[in-house]
């Protein structure tokens, strides 16, 4: 058993207080490499952005969960050499068991998500609250998401043909019944790159592709049923269309994709909305630069010369989402 303490991270707890009384959202952003978490780690420093460390179980397993915490470790630390030590939780995206949750906490998470969102009512209840159970009796208190609703879309492991939006008359005995410290909903956004189909979209007076709004009615019923209390965008990559161009441009092969748009999730986070998780963004940000080097400069095969310009362009992502969208900068 590992406490996150000993690790340096944070829990998420303390955090979402900050961001429900500043109007601003956590950034939640999803991390596989090396290269990513440096880029991560260096934007929230710059920008004094606290930070949520999100890794799915596939990324777990590809990184190793040794090599994994002690990665976490690191970031602690190289946010200290950077000069300013930000708070940092390392979290578990879409836990689907007991198991995968409480080994995750044992091996020094701070915060875990258990999504039995695709269950009936009263199991994804029993599962949650199994979950929480064990997470709050640990001597350091580990912080549990739960979520109703279901998002469609695919990334990494998470895969559903639609959406269900979440029903506000459920919220209430969700959560007293499980005792989550925080709440995903869906009120229309979307995992992965192509979260809708042109047919859902309409095309605006320069011909772009926009996405049906957010269902920010249900948002508003949710906060007036759950007054003060964390809620949990899911699949808010926005998918900027200059990544997709680059990617295509030097040898891609990217459907059409849109994503949510930036005014939309800025106002997401003057509201109950703490935590907002991006990962497809970093994912097309890294491809593209990568992709880029590699078209431009063929004989190239040092890791660090391709990988070195995604991690830059990943930072300079992340800086302006900090400032621009989350608005989480100088809140760390």
């Amino acid at each position: 058993m590992i406490s996150y303490k000993t690790l340096g991270l944070s829990n998420t707890k303390a955090m979402f207080a900050g961001a429900i009384d500043g109007g601003y959202a956590i950034p939640a952003y999803n991390f596989n490499n090396m290269e990513q978490l440096q880029a991560i780690i260096a934007a929230c420093v710059e920008t004094k952005s606290p930070v949520i460390l999100q890794v799915s179980s596939g990324a777990r397993k590809y990184a190793n969960s040794t090599l994994l915490r002690f990665m976490a470790q690191g970031a602690v630390e190289y946010s200290k050499e950077l000069g300013y030590e930000v708070p940092i939780a390392l979290h578990l995206d879409h836990g689907d068991s007991f198991e995968l949750c409480k080994d995750c906490i044992d091996s020094g998470f701070s915060s875990v998500m258990i999504d039995g969102s695709h269950l009936p009512y009263d199991e994804n209840v029993a599962l949650t609250r199994k979950v929480v159970e064990y997470a709050h009796k640990q001597a350091d208190y580990v912080t549990v998401e739960g979520e109703l609703g279901v998002l469609a879309g695919i990334e990494d492991a998470v895969v559903a043909e639609k959406s269900t939006y979440t029903r506000p008359e459920e919220v209430i005995d969700f959560v007293k019944k499980t005792g989550v410290d925080s709440l995903a909903i869906s009120i229309g956004t979307s995992h992965g790159a192509n979260k809708f189909t042109p047919e859902q979209c309409t095309r605006n007076a320069d011909g772009v592709l926009v996405p049906p709004p957010l269902r920010f009615d249900i948002l508003e019923e949710i906060e007036k049923k759950l007054p003060g209390f964390p809620i949990v965008l899911h699949g808010s990559s926005s998918v900027p269309v200059e990544y997709v161009k680059q990617i295509n441009q030097y040898g891609g092969a990217l459907k059409d994709a849109v994503g949510i748009p930036e005014e939309q999730l800025r106002k997401a986070a003057k509201s109950a909305v703490c935590k907002i998780n991006i990962d497809s963004d970093g994912r097309l940000a890294l491809t593209a630069a990568v992709r880029k080097v590699l078209a431009e400069k063929p004989a190239e095969f040092d890791p660090r010369k391709y990988l070195g310009p995604g991690r830059d362009e990943l930072k300079t992502m992340y800086k302006r989402k900090n400032i621009e969208v989350l608005g989480s900068a100088g809140h760390a």
